[in-house]
């Protein structure tokens, strides 16, 4: 593998690193954010709503602008501008100040991720192996990086600048450096890469991206439910200490990076298809768990097996686009993210209103029927006669893409 693939990859699992510090920085500090500017809390589910769909906008205008300028480049300047809207949102103290923080921070999010997945995926293919678990690894390393330094500021009860602006510091320049080194799906084929050009140029059939879009919206519903409501339910459910109602999301948030960093060496034994259905019935086990639980050291157990299963699917889903549209990668990716924020804001109000409505153990159950969901598109994750791993893969520039055109 040339030093130009081993050099871009590094380059992007920091990118990932970098986008899972900040976003954990942002929504683990987000009950400060709402007492330093004096957000209402019927306001604040608004400024919350914001920010998904804002990224959904992000991510239909980065469809746009890849056709036009290289992923690498939306990359490249979407990220510091996440790093200055998260210390604008730490920052300001009147409500159009928060309101233009956390819009810059949504926008650029958007352009963010899509950019991040369509560079993983034409690395992907590249390498001629699944790597993609890899990249969302580092960017749940991220995450436990931030939601840790989150917990620092609030311990010792710093202002959100003073606690978002080392960081701030640290990371812009470093992931700005760290761009040079960024692989574009055109920009190996001088270096002998067979990489597909003009990726963002060919036709996306909808219908054939919706499976692959319902799952990611099931899945980002099954992430939500444990980011939103694991605190809340294992504390007023299983009647846990208000402490150890904090422990769940860490647990789920260390076994993503678990999962992720040991996934990639079961899509290549196995296929995408064995480890997206291993990870969909594990998480649909881990909520009828929760939803079982007798008390909350067996709803903790149920919140690991969630973090196991769900890590796996999000990132084999972006990698299965780019299968199904080889010559239109960029702009299936683009549009399959945009269900990343739909999940995302459709499941914490889901499981609220169906506990407030019926209670919160049945509320459990949704979720992970929906996850089971995936089971019955698994298929769409096949890709085709070119399977990964030990006996199958093809030399150093494999593209994963070809021969999967169809469900």
């Amino acid at each position: 593998m040339t030093e130009v693939l081993r050099r871009g990859r590094g380059s992007l699992a920091f990118s990932f690193f970098v986008q899972g510090v900040a976003f954990a920085l942002l929504v683990t500090r987000i009950p400060a954010i709402q007492d330093q500017y004096g957000i209402s809390d019927g306001l604040l589910p608004v400024f919350l709503a914001a920010v998904p769909i804002l990224a959904g906008v992000g991510s239909v205008v980065t469809e746009k602008l890849v056709k036009r300028v290289r992923p690498s480049r939306v990359l490249r300047w979407s990220q510091p501008v996440v790093l200055l809207a998260l210390l604008g949102a730490g920052s300001g103290d009147t409500m159009w100040q928060a309101a233009l923080a956390l819009g810059a921070f949504g926008l650029s999010v958007g352009a963010l991720d899509a950019s991040m997945n369509m560079l993983g995926v034409s690395l992907q293919r590249a390498y001629g192996r699944s790597i993609m678990l890899g990249f969302h690894a580092a960017y749940s390393l991220g995450g436990i990086v931030g939601a840790s330094l989150a917990w620092v500021g609030a311990h010792w009860q710093l202002s959100l600048f003073v606690s978002y602006l080392p960081v701030v510091v640290l990371l812009l320049p470093a992931a700005f450096v760290g761009s040079r080194w960024y692989v574009d799906g055109d920009s190996a084929a001088g270096d002998g890469v067979d990489l597909d050009k003009g990726s963002a140029g060919g036709t996306v059939v909808f219908k054939m991206l919706l499976p692959l879009c319902l799952v990611m919206t099931f899945a980002y519903i099954g992430d939500s439910t444990v980011s939103n409501w694991s605190a809340k339910y294992l504390q007023d459910v299983l009647g846990s200490s208000e402490q150890l109602s904090t422990v769940p999301y860490n647990v789920y948030m260390v076994m993503t990076l678990v999962g992720r960093a040991l996934g990639d060496l079961g899509v290549r034994k196995f296929g995408a298809v064995v480890v997206v259905r291993f990870g969909a019935v594990v998480a649909a086990a881990g909520f009828a768990v929760v939803a079982a639980a007798p008390g909350a050291w067996v709803g903790m157990l149920g919140f690991t097996l969630l973090g196991l299963g769900l890590c796996v699917i999000v990132p084999q889903t972006f990698a299965a686009a780019g299968r199904l549209f080889p010559n239109a990668s960029d702009s299936a990716i683009a549009r399959l993210n945009v269900f990343n924020y739909v999940g995302f804001l459709v499941g914490s109000p889901l499981v609220g209103a169906l506990g407030d409505a019926w209670n919160y153990r049945g509320a459990m159950l949704v979720p992970m029927v929906l996850v089971l969901v995936t089971l019955v598109y698994a298929r769409s994750f096949a890709p085709g006669a070119d399977r990964y791993g030990d006996g199958h893969e093809r030399p150093r520039t494999v593209d994963v893409g070809r021969g999967s055109n169809g469900l």
